[in-house]
Order: structure tokens, then sequence, then C-alpha cells
């Protein structure tokens, strides 16, 4: 049995065949979605060939660089930075990044990673270096921006949009966490004692306008139960006037009438009687008139006195 000896013909469609085959994979470039490829025909830049398919000369042309359109998140190594106060500060952050222009990215710097990753670190210690150690906690925000303008004032040679930039973390050394520890607790203790004698304060004064609004309280009903006792003194006594003036005016009308002055005669010696049974039963010592066998003549004498009291009419 004769193996298969391919003819002259055969050879030359299998070469052709290769060529074929390598000229379209040579050719046909599909580039990702956010991604950007360089082209340079000759050695020489040609385009940038956006997502897609795209067709190529080849041999004469070749794809050069290859550029991630996303945001980028680049690791700042941590370094010790030295504050206006002369305190050893260990810092550590994270650049985001993006490319924004493929030519530049490609030519304008042989490493934009690692010349942005220095540019972050020399701006972070000039940065750090302008404030004291209590400030770089306090103004990260500050330190964030302050590296981002001069980081992407520089980057966009390198056709690179840094957007933004974060510190992880702030380390000062043990002694002076150990010293900024006693302070945080004696501000701490500071503000209980504050906040424990403004309680005390404000007991004392809350006491203290209880008790004077007790005591004008209390004052108000005084003057009130004064007001209200010499009020109601004052209607007793015009209500005995009243009561008094009326029982003398009727005594006055009972007089005038027949009979009046012989009841007026009988009433004043019944009460004539009645004082000197009482002076007798009170007193030991009785001082007598010397006229006491003579009451007709004492009478007399007092009706002579209630007759002068009559209104002539």
């Amino acid at each position: 049995m004769n193996a298969f000896i391919p003819d002259g013909l055969t050879i030359i469609s299998l070469v052709l065949l290769g060529v074929v085959i390598t000229f379209v994979i040579q050719a046909v470039r599909i580039v990702p979605q956010q991604h950007a490829w360089v082209v340079e025909r000759l050695g020489k830049y040609h385009g940038t060939l956006l997502p897609g398919l795209n067709i190529l000369i080849p041999f004469v042309d070749k794809v050069a660089y290859k550029h991630v359109l996303k945001e980028v998140p680049l690791d700042v190594p941590s370094q010790v930075c030295i504050t206006r106060d002369n305190t050893q500060l260990a810092v550590d952050g994270v650049l985001y990044f993006q490319v924004t222009d493929p030519q530049r990215a490609s030519y304008g710097s042989s490493n934009y990673i690692v010349a942005i990753t220095q540019l972050a670190q020399t701006t972070l210690r000039s940065v750090i270096g302008k404030l004291e150690l209590d400030k770089t906690f306090e103004e990260r925000e500050f330190i964030n921006h302050s590296i981002v303008g001069s980081i992407d004032e520089a980057a966009m040679n390198w056709g690179v949009k840094v957007l933004r930039y974060e510190i992880k973390d702030l380390t000062p050394p043990a002694e002076i966490l150990r010293s900024m520890q006693a302070q945080i607790t004696a501000e701490r203790e500071k503000r209980a004692l504050i906040a424990s004698s403004e309680g005390r304060k404000q007991e004392q004064i809350n006491i203290a306008t209880g008790q004077k609004e007790a005591a004008i309280a209390k004052s108000e009903g005084d003057k009130q139960a004064a007001i209200n006792n010499a009020q109601g003194e004052a209607a007793a006594v015009l209500a005995v006037a009243e009561a008094t003036a009326e029982a003398i005016r009727k005594v006055a009308q009972s007089i005038g009438v027949p009979g009046g002055m012989e009841a007026v005669n009988l009433k004043v010696a019944e009460r004539y009687v009645d004082a000197f049974g009482n002076l007798a039963k009170t007193n030991n010592a009785l001082i007598i008139p010397a006229n006491l066998a003579d009451v007709g003549g004492l009478i007399a004498a007092a009706m002579t006195v209630v007759k002068s009291q009559q209104p002539v009419r």
C-alpha cells in the first residue's frame, strides 16, 4: 500500500491557505469595549483603534500599545513624611486615574503609572510638611485635593486624568500615639466635669427659680386673702350699721304711734332692772345710786332724753 505523497499543486495550495490565514489573523483586530489600541505603521504612530472590528495591513501595521480606558485604582506605597512640627508620620493612600488620550499615554511617558506614583509621593510629602501633626488628621480633604490638583496638571502631558486621591492610613510613632491617647482622655474627663458642673448649676437655678415663683405665688395669695378679709370685714360692718340704722328707724317709727312712749318707758325700766341684776351677779362690791328708791324718777329722766332726740314735727 503506497503512502500519500502530495504533488506540487497541493503544496502550493497549502502554502497559499496558510498565507491567507496568517493575513486574516494579522489584518483583523477586534477591540473590546473601554479599550483603545495604538497602531504604528512602519514604526510611526498611525492611529488608535476604537472598540469593535478593525482592519490593519498585515506586516505593515502593528498594535504597539493597548490601554484600558476604565477608572484604575493605584495603590501608593506607604512612606514616612515629616510634619511642620517635626513629627514623623507614615502615610499611604490610593490614587484613582483614567487614560483619556491613548496617544499621549503611549508616547508622553515611558511608564505613566510609575510617574504618577512618584509624583503622588513627592506631592504628599510636600503637603504634609506644611501642616502640624494635629492638622493632618483634620485636613484629610485638603490633602487629597492638593495632591489631585498637583498631579492632574502634570498628568495631562501623559494622557492621564487623575480623578481623586484618598489617604488610607496616617500612622504616627508609638510614643506620639500614647501622648495623643492621654490628651484625648484628659479632654473627655474635662468635658465630663464641665457637663457635671453645668448640670449642678442648672439644678440650682431651677431650684431658686421655683422658690422665687412659690414665694411670689404665696405673697399673691396672702395679698388676695387680706383683701378678701378686709372686704368681708367692711361688708360685715356695713351690714351691722345698716341693721342698726334700720332698727333705730323702726324704733323711732314705733315711738310715734299711739302707746309707743309707754312701751319705751317699759323697755327702759326693764333694761335698768336687768343691768342692776347683772351687776349684782358679777361683782362682790356694789355701788348703789343714792336715788335707787326713786326708780320712777330715773325712768322719767331717761324718757326726757328720748323725747329731746325726737325731731320736731
